[in-house]
């Protein structure tokens, strides 16, 4: 995995990289608008996230999903730490719980 010190530039790389489509959470699945399509859980993979903690407000806490639909279309989900907890449904919320190495 790479590092980076921004969101910005986590998303201009993976966006060079083939992920240049914008993916929104929505109760039970991802939103492309730019492919006019959702996609539950079982339809798309996390191949990458990185997580940028704030310095001094926990409101800048944020994690980068480099995401990929199983019909190959790829982009980004940028969300807040925790803040799809009380609005999506259980098997999304599984599906994007990061999972830290030991």
């Amino acid at each position: 995995m790479r590092n980076y010190d921004t969101v910005t530039e986590a998303m201009a790389d993976l966006k060079a990289r083939g992920f240049e489509l914008d993916f929104n959470l929505k109760e039970t699945q991802l939103e492309c608008t730019q492919l006019g399509r959702k996609l539950a859980p079982e339809e798309f993979e996390i191949t990458e996230f990185y997580r940028f903690e704030g310095n001094t407000d926990p409101g800048d806490e944020m994690v980068v999903y480099a995401i990929q639909s199983k019909d190959g279309h790829k982009g980004v989900l940028v969300n807040a730490f925790g803040a799809y907890s009380n609005t999506v449904s259980n098997e999304l919320i599984k599906k994007l719980t990061v999972q830290h190495p030991t």
